[in-house]
């Protein structure tokens, strides 16, 4: 497979590059509503009220709480598994890049660094922060500059790419120039 050429005024322009996974490098293979049926089910095990919400909205329910653990659990198991039976994307054929790289998911880090190292692209990337890495999550700024950090960058000097909205939310609230996956492809 030829590999794909990173734009040259990216490596000129950028000091770091920063990959959104699920979706963008990778894509993992995930059931969401049987991941949604898993958590409801143990929410509604501690007496929890789930009715019609989404994944998403159990997710934000229990965040921060006392339950926040058991819905994470859940989630992560799925997750790991799905990035063990991942799919390598186009763009990930861009990698290695002669600047540092890394990657923010809405993901948890234990499946981005499984998912990495499936596809053979865990050497390229130097900081993986992950829905769990800190206590915020995209599109909230802070996993993105996180990562710029953990990278030596400044939100200035840095791309973000990604395949959501709430990926050029996230770039847009840190100060960090976006672009969507299939811009680059």
């Amino acid at each position: 497979m030829i590999g794909l050429a990173l734009r040259p005024a990216v490596t000129a322009e950028y000091e770091a590059v920063v990959y959104d996974l699920d979706g963008t490098l990778a894509r993992l293979v995930v059931d969401w509503g049987q991941v949604r049926d898993d958590v409801a089910s143990k929410l509604r095990a501690r007496e929890v009220a789930v009715a019609e919400m989404d994944l998403w909205e159990l997710f934000e329910h229990a965040h921060g709480g006392p339950l926040q653990r058991t819905v994470e659990d859940a989630i992560q198991e799925h997750e790991r598994e799905g990035a063990r039976r991942s799919e390598r994307l186009a763009l990930a054929d861009e990698l290695p890049l002669d600047v540092p790289v890394g990657v923010c998911s809405l993901n948890c880090e234990a499946a981005c660094r499984i998912a990495l190292e499936m596809h053979g692209l865990d050497s390229h990337v130097q900081a993986i922060v992950g829905r769990d890495t800190i206590d915020s999550y995209k599109p909230n700024p802070e996993p993105l500059l996180h990562t710029i950090e953990l990278l030596d960058g400044s939100p200035t000097s840095t791309l973000f790419i990604g395949d959501s909205e709430t990926d050029e939310i996230a770039a847009d609230r840190a100060g960090v120039d976006f672009q969507y996956v299939s811009d680059r492809l």
